[in-house]
């Protein structure tokens, strides 16, 4: 039977806040359990960047995301400027460059997490592509579910900027009292 009260529970979470876990093994197992999410989220995020960072570099790639830039009033000039494959290889790059940046959080926390906010508004020009591509959101276009994944890596680039940014913050003298306030 459980006997803890709402005093003990916002006594618990207070001491969880805090990153008092001593003494309760549970709050150590939801911790790990956060920590573990979150390695999974920036990670999953990194090796998902430099998956189609890479695979934009190919023809069929090039292609393949042609219908959706065209159709993209935020970047459709691309290929007033450049070529369908030279348009792909720089989306390309910059997914590499991002991906690599995001991967670099134990070193430099700051620059991992402008790399996260940096690939959330991908996420978010990606995702208007469901309302700017024709057709995208018919029930036989794969496309349509294709982007739709974009939502949870818009979250995870979100989160996992979020924590980073923090990071970096507590670690500078000058913002460690303000980090402090904010858990």
């Amino acid at each position: 039977m459980r006997t803890s009260t709402l005093a003990n529970d916002s006594e618990h979470s207070a001491s969880l806040a805090r990153g008092d876990v001593r003494g309760s093994g549970t709050l150590s197992w939801v911790l790990v359990i956060e920590r573990s999410g979150l390695l999974v989220l920036r990670y999953g995020l990194v090796f998902l960047l430099l998956l189609f960072g890479a695979l934009k570099f190919t023809a069929t790639e090039a292609e393949g995301i042609r219908p959706l830039v065209e159709n993209s009033p935020l970047m459709s000039w691309m290929y007033s400027a450049f070529s369908v494959r030279t348009a792909s290889a720089l989306l390309g790059v910059f997914e590499l460059s991002v991906g690599l940046a995001i991967a670099t959080r134990r070193f430099l926390p700051r620059a991992s997490g402008l790399a996260s906010l940096a690939a959330a508004g991908m996420f978010v020009i990606t995702l208007s592509f469901l309302f700017t591509t024709p057709g995208v959101l018919a029930p036989t276009s794969e496309t349509g579910g294709f982007l739709l994944k974009d939502l949870i890596l818009l979250g995870a680039a979100l989160l996992t900027g979020a924590e980073a940014l923090l990071a970096g913050a507590r670690n500078q003298p000058a913002t460690r009292e303000f980090a402090a306030t904010l858990g």
